[in-house]
């Protein structure tokens, strides 16, 4: 009984209107910054390099490189500090945590993005038989 009670509590807080982050995806993450009495949004874009926790817990790890040196940032994805999270390019990876990048530097720090196709577009096996037709 109390945890459902938890989860009432919790659901109240959640952002519905989050795209879904995996592991090797490329993001933006607008951030809320307070400077003294103003306040103003910052972009930090990198590639999610971890994802962890569930429901209001749900933090990402994203890595970037900035003049040479990898920085990351831990987020918690329904923190009032996130205003937006937008997924630039899906990721194809094969793990789950993707600490090896720390490792590379340059073209070996690249990861291949993830082709989507739909049906119809022209693009993927048979298009060119259906174009014929």
């Amino acid at each position: 009984m109390p945890t459902n009670l938890v989860n009432e509590v919790e659901k109240r807080y959640m952002k519905t209107d989050l795209p879904v982050v995996e592991p090797g995806d490329s993001v933006k993450v607008r951030l809320k910054i307070r400077e003294g009495n103003k306040e103003r949004v910052q972009a930090y874009e990198g590639v999610v390099i971890k994802v962890r926790g569930e429901g209001i817990n749900k933090s990402v790890t994203v890595r970037r490189v900035f003049q040479g040196v990898g920085v990351e940032r831990v987020f918690l994805l329904h923190s009032p500090k996130v205003e937006s999270i937008q997924v630039l390019r899906k990721g194809m990876v094969r793990r789950a945590k993707l600490y090896y990048l720390r490792n590379l530097t340059g073209k070996a720090a690249r990861i291949r993005e993830k082709v989507v196709s739909t049906a119809g577009s022209g693009k993927g096996k048979g298009s060119a038989k259906a174009a014929k037709e």
